[in-house]
């Protein structure tokens, strides 16, 4: 890893200012980027969601660090010019940096989010840290520290001080986790299943909290952890454009990745689990995050091919070329269905899709907003029908289906029937029932992401399943700190986005249960906001092309504050 330093010099009145930058060069090479953002290795990062985690007395200084070199000078601004909660995007030529100002201090860092690149100088400064305008991750403007999800990586920051007037920035060398060393036992001490966000971030946070003990994570998957939202977005993609993490990251954090190992059964008597191929393992701790599998479906012609789920890159890019120039059809009006769909159109022949609400979205979104997004997709030659027409449509075309359709089959369950002998409480749906500390019934077992159920506290703790990627990271947070006997409350605010022919929506909170909707802007532009109100108090938002509206929402929200429905009006 190697750095860049630079400087650069106004001088406005009398007074000089001067501002010291030194940034990764990473940070300005594109090709240097990971699909995720800027991969900073686990050593030279900050703990994720680093809130409350070791003091730097326990840091080590990176090894690879390098004294400053390469000055650049350049004009910036004068320190008056700087407003109290005002951020500016600085060009130093070769990178760029973020130049902040809150309560008279300064404090500078990394320009972009490192989740998908986001510029932060379009996100909402708010008491202490940036929240990304894009999908609602939060950087701690004194330490760079990722406060909430979703993302990985922490952010590069710069001291800033104020010798004879000026304002000058050096680069401080990162602050990194305690340093562990490889414990090898024959019992497994973590054990984690799955290795989405929930069970990398568990991961993640375990060694960089300083837990030096073993730990396995298990996947059904043949490739490292993956950007899977991406799958629905971009059909085409490899597992090598979407990786999160290498297996050399992973190894060299003492991280243990089973590849294509499907757990069956577990006996929390014994802790133990036990997989497909006959494998067994003990555990100390267990970690269950399954994620989401497909509903098996009942349709005639087990003779048809081209009936596809969508799991993997393999499923992905499968669904690509077999659907070229055919009539494509997706069973599900879900956010991954519809971008499915979206990503088809200019693929297929046709594309129609089949839900069980007349507009897609209208459960999640209301009437009017799934109308406008509806249409949307009409004027991109995409039908829809009802379930209940799909028998009379494959009736009619039944030789055509078995010819010339791809079906992608997008209705999802929790992926946990192999716990149906376990004894770890499920609800009716199966989903696993934990507590705010994400533990379920079963000693030392606990559970995280979409296949939970979990106490949250803006609806009076009520159990609820919120199956977002922002979400999931969080409760692997949270597992890892409650393995360690540390108590780490869920405060995040649901950030959930989609992204359909070019347009992106963005939408943060708790909606479920809304008894109004308060739209402003353009919906047939699809320029909008949309308040969802339950009673007198606003519960969610959701958006198009009204950045950051979605972000500002969410940082009230998660300051604790109430946002009531005549505020709105």
């Amino acid at each position: 890893m190697h750095f860049q330093t630079f400087s650069f010099t106004c001088l406005c009145c009398a007074v000089e200012v001067k501002v010291e930058l030194s940034l990764l060069e990473k940070e300005k090479e594109v090709d240097g980027l990971s699909p995720n953002g800027k991969a900073s290795p686990l050593a030279d990062s900050r703990p994720n969601g680093a809130l409350g985690h070791g003091s730097d007395d326990d840091s080590t200084p990176l090894p690879l660090y390098h004294k400053p070199r390469d000055y650049v000078e350049a004009s910036v601004c004068h320190v008056k010019d700087l407003e109290n909660g005002q951020m500016r995007e600085v060009d130093l030529g070769s990178g760029r940096a973020l130049l902040i100002k809150e309560h008279g201090e300064f404090s500078a860092m990394a320009h972009k989010c490192p989740h998908y690149g986001a510029p932060l100088v379009k996100g909402v400064l708010s008491k202490g840290h940036v929240r990304c305008p894009w999908h609602g991750a939060c950087f701690n403007i004194a330490t760079g520290d990722l406060e909430d999800f979703p993302g990985l990586d922490s952010l590069p920051t710069f001291q800033v001080t104020f010798p004879a007037g000026a304002v000058v920035t050096h680069s401080l060398p990162y602050h990194v986790s305690k340093h562990h060393q490889k414990v090898y036992t024959s019992l497994i001490h973590v054990l984690i299943i799955g290795s989405g966000p929930a069970g990398l971030v568990c991961a993640e946070t375990l060694r960089q909290e300083g837990f030096t003990d073993r730990i396995v994570m298990c996947t059904m998957d043949r490739h490292p952890p993956y950007d899977r939202p991406k799958l629905s977005k971009s059909l085409d993609s490899t597992a090598e454009q979407l990786r999160l993490r290498s297996m050399d990251f992973l190894q060299d954090h003492d991280i243990e990745l089973l590849t294509e190992k499907e757990a069956v059964a577990i006996d929390v008597k014994t802790r133990s689990v036990t997989f497909e191929d006959g494998l067994r393992m003990e555990y100390r701790k267990l970690f269950i995050a399954t994620g989401s599998k497909h509903k098996p479906m009942v349709y005639k012609g087990k003779d048809v091919r081209n009936v596809f789920h969508l799991r993997t890159p393999e499923d992905a890019n499968s669904i690509a070329r077999l659907a070229n120039n055919k009539n494509a059809v997706i069973v599900g009006t879900s956010y991954v269905g519809m971008e499915v769909a979206a990503a088809l159109t200019d693929k297929a022949h046709s594309v129609s899709v089949i839900g069980i609400e007349s507009v897609p979205f209208k459960k999640a979104l209301g009437e009017k907003v799934g109308k406008a997004i509806m249409k949307l997709f009409e004027v991109n030659r995409v039908k829809f029908y009802m379930l209940n027409e799909v028998s009379e449509m494959i009736g009619h075309h039944g030789q055509v289906f078995r010819k010339t359709l791809s079906c992608v089959l997008c209705v999802f369950i929790p992926a946990t029937g192999f716990l149906k002998q376990s004894g770890i409480h499920m609800d009716s749906r199966g989903f696993i029932t934990v507590n705010k500390m994400m533990q379920t019934n079963a000693d030392g077992v606990f559970a995280g992401g979409d296949v939970v159920v979990f106490p949250f506290l803006p609806r009076n703790n009520k159990k609820v399943n919120i199956p977002h990627w922002q979400m999931a990271h969080v409760h692997g947070r949270v597992a890892a700190l409650s393995m360690m006997g540390r108590a780490a409350d869920i405060k995040t605010v649901p950030y959930f986005w989609s992204a359909m022919f070019g347009k992106t929506i963005r939408y943060a909170g708790y909606g479920d249960g809304f008894d109004d909707v308060i739209i402003q802007g353009d919906l047939d532009e699809l320029r909008f906001v949309a308040f969802y109100t339950r009673s007198e108090e606003v519960v969610a938002v959701a958006s198009m092309n009204y950045d950051p509206i979605v972000s500002r929402v969410a940082e009230v929200l998660g300051s604790g504050k109430t946002i009531k429905k005549r505020d709105v009006e």
